[in-house]
């Protein structure tokens, strides 16, 4: 359980938010080697159901209210997080942790994934992380592009909502 690249923590807090199900220890452990974590990675019930806990209480970060995001975001820190300190555990490369050394997967992508979005909201701003604008979608997403705001969380749900804007003008 290792401290990332700011992108990686980015992408590992916006994946973990639109997670639709989890409904196994298989899926969350595809889902942390995917995000690059390093074997062994072993889950159990227990840790799919922190995850979860985890995933909504990340959710306010991405919604309208900065405020109400910056909340969220301090109180998993308070909670979950650690002085940061070096590890070499299992025979990785030297790596920052700012979770417990025998901390749960649900604590580590809490204190994990709060620093991360802290890290991002501190130099993009709230309004760089958000819920895509399109219908019928609650995914979320982080904008790291300068000056040009976005609205969807990807070019289909913005080609989507256009064709339907367009056809709804048309008829």
């Amino acid at each position: 359980m290792e401290i990332q690249s700011p992108d990686r923590l980015i992408r590992l807090a916006v994946d973990l938010v639109n997670l639709r199900e989890l409904p196994g220890p298989a899926e969350l452990r595809a889902f942390l080697l995917a995000h690059g974590e390093p074997e062994p990675v072993e889950v159990d019930e227990d840790d799919v159901e922190g995850v979860r806990a985890v995933r909504e209480a990340l959710r306010p970060v991405f919604e309208d209210d900065p405020a109400e995001g910056a909340r969220a975001v301090n109180a998993l820190l308070a909670r979950y997080a650690v002085r940061p300190y070096l590890s070499d555990h299992d025979g990785t490369p030297w790596h920052v942790h700012v979770a417990e050394p025998d901390a749960s997967w649900a604590d580590w992508l809490a204190a994990t994934t709060a620093l991360g979005l802290a890290t991002f909201a501190a130099g993009h701003g709230f309004e760089s992380l958000a819920v895509c604008a399109a219908a019928n979608c609650d995914r979320v997403f982080a904008n790291t592009a300068v000056n040009r705001p976005r609205r969807f969380c990807t070019p289909r749900c913005a080609t989507r909502t256009r064709v339907a804007t367009y056809r709804a003008r048309q008829g």
